[in-house]
């Protein structure tokens, strides 16, 4: 198994200022970066619609995310997204609704094969909305592991939505 490295500067420069900030988002909501909104806007305009969805969703902006994720319904990347937006909200149930919806995404392998690094065994989403419901705001390493998985699908997720995901118009 080769191991996945990020890299913010594949994304030019204003997304790669955003992401030097060192974030690891909370499992639930979190509370919206406002001194960033107007960065944020300025980087998701560059960016296909389903980054600009995750972009949002990093920094806390989960009514933004859907927003974007909603437009496009049927689309496996933004059902993606719509599923995490749903699991951060917490809203279990309707995350899971959106994991079915987004079928077998070629993330969900990615995160099978590079979660155990973190030292979780991914095995489905509906089954990582479970864990983040049980291990949410505890304080506990699991929580952290967490944490630490949804980072990693963030960054999967936004890499495949860049490298495949429509342009922006």
């Amino acid at each position: 198994m080769k191991g996945f490295t990020f890299d913010p500067s594949a994304y030019g420069p204003a997304v790669a200022a955003l992401l030097a900030a060192d974030r690891l988002p909370e499992l639930g909501p979190g509370t919206p970066d406002e001194p960033r909104r107007a960065a944020i806007a300025a980087a998701a305009k560059a960016l296909p619609p389903a980054c600009a969805a995750g972009l949002w969703l990093l920094f806390d902006f989960l009514d933004e995310s859907h927003r974007i994720s909603q437009a496009d319904e049927g689309n496996p990347d933004r059902d993606f997204w719509h599923a995490v937006m749903h699991r951060r909200e917490p809203d279990a149930f309707n995350s899971k609704y959106w994991w079915r919806r987004v079928g077998a995404h070629p993330v969900l392998r990615q995160l099978r094969e590079h979660a155990a690094a973190i030292g979780y065994t991914f095995t489905t989403p509906e089954a990582f909305v479970d864990e983040c419901e049980r291990v949410r705001g505890t304080g506990a390493d699991a929580e952290l592991t967490a944490r630490r998985v949804q980072q990693l699908e963030w960054e999967l997720a936004f890499e495949h939505c860049f490298q495949h995901g429509e342009r922006p118009v």
